[in-house]
Formats: structure tokens, C-alpha cells, sequence
């Protein structure tokens, strides 16, 4: 069995896999040396791990990952993946994204997938039938489109998102909204039709904390796939076991 760890930008996320299934994910706000011990015990023959950070993390923790499993990776730029990466500057590639781009290829291979991860930043990833990945875009989130217009104004407000239907605003608040949210919409509906050109039968998958914003709202069709992430994270731990 396999724990996959993530931490991102704004939460942190645990997993345990057996084989390529994805039992249990847990948001905490920080994984610590303790959370090991209580899974280790829940869960007989957890000995893998993989970990995946955008940030710092506490040298005790890598410590414990060492020292308590029998194969500890941490993803790198040079960590060898199941998918040929065609990214030029790899060392600057998100491990998000790239991770999020072999889950996909778990979930459909020899497809053409765009994977759109709707976070802080929102990415679109593009992978090949043949398992190459192209490269992608990236644009501010939901949440950051809404902070930028309250801190670079001198007078609109901070507002937060909420469900709303219509074409325009009719009050500042409503017209914020209208802006962040229907552009939101239309950027991910026309980037999607855009890719669809250029790639045949593609899937569409979204993930990310945002992804339950786009229900009933895009034009295209798209499947939803929360765990996107940990699954590539697993599948690359085992891809690494098998080399």
C-alpha cells in the first residue's frame, strides 16, 4: 500500500492507495511525523510513500518519511514518470501539474486530455494519444481574480464567490461577480473548444478546489475528477517501483 502526500499552495492533502486504487484522501492543514504512526497502524503493509510540495516543509518530516517506509520519493524534475515530458523548462514545471497530467494519463490512455485544474491558479494541460505532454496555460483562480480587483482599486470591495446566473450586474457587488465569474466561465469554455481543434476526441478533465463551480455551466463536456493528483502521485511511485 501507498501514501501519497501533497502539499500545495493553500492545503494539504493525504492518501492511501492499494495498487492503483485511491481508498481514502484527507485535506489537513499540515501533515505532521504523528499522522505516520496512526496510519501505519490503520493500515497493514503502508511502506511506500511519495511526497509532492510547491513549498517548504519541515526537515523532521522528511526525516520521518526516510526512516519509517521502505521507499521514500519526493518529485522532482528528475523523478522518471510513465509519460514522456516535453516541457522545456522542467525544473520550473508545477508538480501539481505534472502529476494532475499522469493521472490523467492513468484514467485515459492513449487519449487526448486536457486537464484543467481549477485552484489557486487555474492550469490547462494538454496530453498526447502517444503519452507525451505538451505543455499548457496558466491563469489566475477564482479567488485571486477576486482579490486583484479589490487590491488594485481604490474603492471596489472584497467579495467573496457565489452562485449567480445573470448576464450583468446591477449593483457594484453583482457586477464584480458577473465579471470574475461569467469570464471565468467563458476563458474555460472557449480554451477548451480552442483545444479541440487541434486535438481529436479529446477528454476534458477538471480538478482542483473550484471544479464543482462548473456544473451546469460550460458548454463542453468535461468529467470531474477530484483525486486526479494523488492518483498520478501513486502512479508514479509505482512507476518508479517497476523500473
Amino acid at each position: 500500500m501507498n501514501l501519497v502526500i501533497d502539499i500545495g499552495n493553500t492545503r494539504t492533502k493525504f492518501s492511501v492507495c492499494n495498487r492503483g486504487d485511491v481508498l481514502i484522501t484527507v485535506p489537513v492543514d499540515e501533515f505532521f511525523p504523528s499522522h505516520i504512526d496512526v496510519l501505519q497502524l490503520e493500515y497493514d503493509g503502508l511502506n511506500s510513500v511519495i511526497l509532492s510540495s510547491v513549498k517548504d516543509y519541515s526537515a523532521e518530516l522528511k526525516k520521518a518519511l526516510q526512516n519509517k517506509f521502505e521507499t521514500f520519493i519526493e518529485l522532482t524534475h528528475n523523478t522518471p514518470l510513465p509519460i514522456d515530458n516535453c516541457y522545456k523548462s522542467k525544473e520550473t514545471l508545477g508538480k501539481d501539474r505534472i502529476a494532475a497530467v499522469v493521472g490523467a494519463f492513468d484514467v485515459h490512455p492513449e487519449t487526448n486530455v486536457l486537464i484543467i485544474d481549477a485552484g489557486t491558479a487555474i492550469t490547462y494541460d494538454i496530453l498526447s494519444a502517444e503519452g507525451k505532454y505538451l505543455g499548457g496555460n496558466i491563469s489566475p483562480g477564482l479567488e485571486m481574480r477576486y482579490k486583484a480587483l479589490n487590491q488594485f482599486t481604490g474603492k471596489l470591495p472584497k467579495i467573496e464567490k457565489a452562485e449567480f446566473n445573470k448576464l450583468y450586474g446591477q449593483t457594484t457587488e453583482q457586477a464584480i461577480r458577473a465579471g470574475v465569474q461569467n469570464g471565468f466561465v467563458y476563458e474555460v469554455d472557449s480554451t477548451i473548444t480552442s483545444f479541440k481543434e487541434f486535438y481529436n476526441n479529446l477528454k476534458v478533465i477538471i480538478t482542483g478546489g473550484d471544479a464543482e463551480f462548473f456544473d451546469k455551466k460550460l458548454k463542453n463536456s468535461f468529467f470531474v475528477h477530484f483525486n486526479l493528483t494523488s492518483l498520478g502521485l501513486n502512479r508514479i511511485l509505482q512507476h518508479n517501483g517497476e523500473i
